[in-house]
């Protein structure tokens, strides 16, 4: 296992998850009393990890027909333009 690779996949994962909606639905989840908190927890790593494998599939396909670095600037540019459309609708 490469650590410099580890390292930047969860920091960026992990930045990427913090406030995002994901989080947002679990804290919900998890403020109900009568929701048992490992229940919520176990859930929602799980859809986490499933999400993560179908990135990891879905980018290994992905990158045996189109170049890693058009694809990181196709990414660039998709977050850039979320990013306004979110402050427009603001």
């Amino acid at each position: 296992m490469d650590p410099k690779l580890f390292l930047a996949v969860f920091t960026s994962v992990f930045v990427a998850e913090i406030g995002d909606k994901t989080q947002l639905a679990t804290m919900l989840f998890a403020s109900n009393d009568a929701h048992g908190k490992w229940t919520v927890f176990l859930a929602a790593s799980l859809a986490l990890a499933l999400a993560a494998g179908i990135g990891v599939l879905a980018g290994a396909a992905l990158g045996k027909f189109v170049d890693p670095r058009a694809l990181t600037r196709i990414a660039a540019v998709s977050f850039v333009a979320l990013g306004v459309w979110t402050w427009i609708k603001a």
